[in-house]
Formats: structure tokens, C-alpha cells, sequence
């Protein structure tokens, strides 16, 4: 199936975590989503499908060669900063291994789901759902849960606060935001408020803004708790894409 670019939803105003917007009939692609923590309360039913998500990912299977054979598999596939990436496509139910959650949707079971034995945990919880807020087709996941961004990572925090902050975007931040042509920059420390500003591919991006909030910060915080606040000083009527021009 075609793959195509997922792009993050600012109107799902109903969801209680963000979500990211899947453009519609692109089962079998790479998506990422942002996630809060929340209690894992269910190990049966790992990712439900709703009702109308649902609809749209039979009418899909139904080109299939053998629909009633195959199942939605989706799988953690990695992490950006604070997203998780997943891989979404359909497969031969018979492809399941011991493990795995293989479990059905639907009033009837008409929809058989997999989720791989070490994606289970990382996305107990979440929902494939359609957007609200007024828009059309497509789906979107809505995942509580949330990868921690400094695992694995050996950071050298010494110094004072603005080496500090430093060294977490040196090490941790401008690789992810590189990876999209991106890099944030210490404009400096006021007390225990941390200034960054976006740049480069960043700058100008409807979703900068909330990478900042949602990522750079989070990122930040956990790594040094001493923080107080994040201050976006990006000018976002610059770059390529301005959005408050």
C-alpha cells in the first residue's frame, strides 16, 4: 500500500493526550504519536478500535486477497524525542507468534488486531480512532503512554545550569531535531528559567511550537529538575513556513 506522511492533529480537541492524524487509507506506513502516562489497567485488549475506525480499516482490508485472514498488526517501531514511531499494516493472522495479542474488534469480531509481544506495554491503552474537531477521513492514535527520551543515554550534567542545559541539547535534543533539519539554541539562563529558540528547519514550522512544549521541555525537565520554566523565544513569523504572520 501507498505510504504517506502523517501529519500531527491540532483540531482532536476531544482527546484527553494529543494524537497524530493518519491520512485516510494509509494502512501500512510509519506514523508518529505523542503520549502522556497513564496506569496500564488492561492486558487483554491492548489497542481497541473504534466504531468508526473501524469502518475504515475494513474497507481497506476488503481489497485484500483474503480479508477474512487478515488482521491490523501494529507495532512499536522506535522513538523520536518524546514520540513513539509505529508501523501499521495489514497481515496474515497466521503470521502471529507466541506472544504476540492477538485479540478481535467489533460487535461481531470482524476485526482481528495484532500487537507484537514488546510493543504490548507501550501501547496498552491507546485508541485508532477518526479525528474530531471537524475533520474529515482519516484516522488518528491516541496513545497515553510515553517513551522515555533519555534512555540510554549517558549525559554529562556537571557544571552550572547553562552547561548543564547545553550539554542536554549537545546530547540529547539537536540529534532527534536533527533528523528533520532542525536545532534549538540556549539563548540563556534567567535564575531557574531556561530561554530556547528553533531554528532551521524548525523555524517557521506549525509544529515547532509544540515540539518545544511538548518535547524540548520535557526533555529538559527530566534531565534537570531544577528548572523552573522553558521560554520560547523563537521568532515564528521567520523561516520558510511562518505561522503567526
Amino acid at each position: 500500500m501507498a505510504a504517506a506522511v502523517a501529519q500531527r492533529s491540532r483540531d482532536d480537541t476531544e482527546a484527553s493526550y494529543p494524537s497524530v492524524r493518519v491520512e485516510p487509507m494509509t494502512i501500512g506506513r510509519l506514523i508518529n504519536v505523542t503520549t502522556t502516562d497513564t496506569e496500564i489497567t488492561d492486558t487483554d485488549v491492548v489497542l481497541s478500535v473504534s466504531e468508526e475506525a473501524l469502518a475504515t480499516v475494513l474497507e481497506v482490508r476488503a481489497t485484500e486477497d483474503d480479508p477474512e485472514g487478515t488482521a491490523l498488526r501494529i507495532a512499536v517501531t522506535g522513538a523520536n524525542m518524546t514520540d513513539f514511531q509505529y508501523a501499521l499494516d495489514l497481515s496474515p493472522i497466521s503470521e502471529a507468534v507466541e506472544g504476540d495479542a492477538v485479540y478481535t474488534q467489533g460487535d461481531h469480531g470482524e476485526l482481528t488486531v495484532i500487537i507484537p509481544a514488546d510493543s504490548i506495554v507501550a501501547m496498552q491503552g491507546a485508541t485508532l480512532d477518526i479525528p474530531g474537531g471537524g475533520s474529515s477521513g482519516g484516522l488518528v492514535i491516541r496513545n497515553p503512554n510515553t517513551p522515555d527520551p533519555l534512555a540510554g543515554l549517558d549525559l554529562d550534567l556537571s557544571g552550572e545550569l547553562p552547561e548543564k542545559v547545553q550539554a542536554v541539547l549537545d546530547q540529547a535534543i539537536n540529534p532527534a531535531l536533527g533528523s528533520h533539519g532542525g536545532f534549538a539554541t540556549l539563548v540563556g539562563v534567567d535564575g531557574n528559567n531556561v530561554v530556547i529558540t528553533m531554528g532551521g528547519g524548525c523555524q517557521g514550522c506549525a509544529a515547532s511550537a509544540m515540539t518545544l512544549r511538548e518535547g524540548i521541555t520535557k526533555m529538559l525537565k527530566d534531565a534537570l529538575p531544577e528548572i523552573d520554566e522553558i521560554v520560547d523565544a523563537t521568532d515564528h513569523t521567520a523561516g520558510e513556513n511562518p505561522f503567526y504572520s
